[in-house]
């Protein structure tokens, strides 16, 4: 359901297409697997329900189970849709967060 709005987002925003995807049903991201591309960027912006939250991986690093409270669905792998911009990674659909990331 996320990921089907998370691509009429970017439609209408117009953005352009993305240089790499992969299928969340076929391509699972464990926790391990979730925390390490979590780590490996600057800024982790997490969409959870109506609520968006910013984690600084540099100045002040959330500890794995908090981080994985935000990075995984109720299925324990990584939540869909995910996406990494620059030194960003978006995880979930939360418009607010689109628009915070993306600048539309």
């Amino acid at each position: 359901m996320g990921c089907k709005k998370a691509q009429e987002f970017l439609e209408q925003a117009r953005m352009p297409e993305a240089t790499a995807t992969a299928d969340a049903r076929k391509d699972q991201l464990g926790r391990e697997e979730a925390l390490k591309l979590a780590r490996s960027v600057k800024r982790v912006v997490a969409g959870r329900g109506k609520n968006v939250v910013t984690f600084d991986m540099t100045k002040s690093p959330p500890n794995d189970e908090t981080l994985a409270t935000y990075l995984l669905g109720p299925t324990g792998n990584l939540k869909a849709p995910t996406m990494r911009i620059g030194d960003t990674l978006l995880v979930g659909f939360n418009k607010g967060a689109y628009e915070q990331v993306l600048g539309k």
